[in-house]
């Protein structure tokens, strides 16, 4: 069996902006699943909610983006391009995470036509679903973003 790469080797993102850990699956151009801990001393806890800490939900849907990323961008057409936020569809927020809590990122890619597509993502801590939503992409060359 190969061993699944590092998030660090697909994405181009890096901390404090990097919401995966490992990777549990990966299926390139179709699906990936991912693991990130929420850990006490993230930064945007400070303010998000003081006395009461909850992870905000649009990093809940940036962390999904961003394992639907590692589906997109891990097949050989995909190597070196960047996969951007095109959309969020349908998204619902079902329970509240806190530190301490590891999330689990499960997405699927359910079209593509061209550089756009979509997936159906799901976040969950343990068997409770957290968040679930539909995420538009748009996989581009990286120096297509130069002088923007």
């Amino acid at each position: 069996m190969t061993p699944l790469p590092d998030p660090k080797d697909i994405l181009p993102h890096r901390e404090p902006f990097i919401f995966v850990d490992e990777i549990l699956e990966l299926v390139p151009g179709e699906s990936a699943r991912a693991r990130w801990t929420l850990r006490p001393d993230t930064p945007f806890l400070e303010g998000h909610f003081p006395g009461e800490p909850i992870m905000p939900g649009v990093i809940i849907v940036e962390a999904l983006a961003q394992t639907g990323a590692l589906a997109a961008l891990s097949t050989d057409d995909g190597k070196g391009k960047l996969a951007l936020f095109a959309g969020v569809d349908k998204c619902r927020f079902k329970r509240p995470v806190r530190p301490g809590d590891t999330l689990e990122f499960e997405t699927r890619v359910t079209r593509v036509r061209g550089p756009i597509g979509e997936a159906e993502a799901v976040a969950k801590v343990g068997d409770e679903v957290a968040c679930q939503a539909t995420l538009k992409f748009a996989i581009v060359e990286r120096d297509q973003l130069e002088g923007s």
